[in-house]
């Protein structure tokens, strides 16, 4: 099984890669750091006649990449409440991939399962709460089992490693990963 870090973050070493890290330690996977990647905004061409046009982006790169994977860990930083507008542009372009004459997306992502990693400052086991929800909804729109969730809590750098509740699920999850994907 192979596993990839879908991270949403745009601070390098920032609390949800630190988190993330912990999760995939000696775990082998592929980090997709999404901010080092040139991904446009969608422009809906849902319903042009001649429908979704080429971007010259890294996102058709990209997503035939993450699709390799077995394991999707979605890592993202608590933004107002959503998930990181990095993240949220990336997941935006699937409306494209699900109508890509070259792939079948919908039957290729629902063959994976997902994980969501989220760190936010203000009261994140609460707030964040409707972010998971989000995911969830989209997994469950392209048929991608959600397997669970890992929140921490966290504002400066480093501050996650001192949330021990997230430190520990962290590791819990770590484990579990060893086990059943390694």
């Amino acid at each position: 099984m192979s596993i990839a870090v879908l991270l949403g973050s745009t601070r390098a070493g920032g609390n949800t890669e630190q988190l993330v890290d912990l999760v995939v330690d000696g775990v082998s996977h592929h980090k997709y750091v999404l901010s080092e990647s040139h991904i446009e905004t969608i422009i809906d061409q849902r319903h042009d006649p001649e429908g979704f046009q080429p971007v010259p982006d890294d996102y058709d790169r990209l997503i035939q990449k993450i699709l390799e994977h077995d394991i999707l860990i979605f890592a993202t930083p608590v933004y107002w409440y959503g998930v990181s507008g990095t993240l949220k542009t990336f997941i935006d372009r699937w409306s494209q991939s699900l109508r890509s004459p070259d792939y079948n997306f919908k039957e290729l992502i629902s063959q994976k399962k997902a994980y969501i990693v989220v760190v936010g400052g203000d009261d994140p086991h609460i707030k964040a709460l409707p972010l998971i929800q989000q995911l969830k909804y989209t997994f469950d729109f392209v048929n991608l089992p959600l397997e669970g969730y890992l929140i921490g809590k966290g504002s400066k750098p480093g501050d996650v490693l001192q949330d021990t509740r997230a430190v520990q699920n962290a590791k819990w999850l770590n484990t579990q990963l060893k086990e059943l994907y390694s």
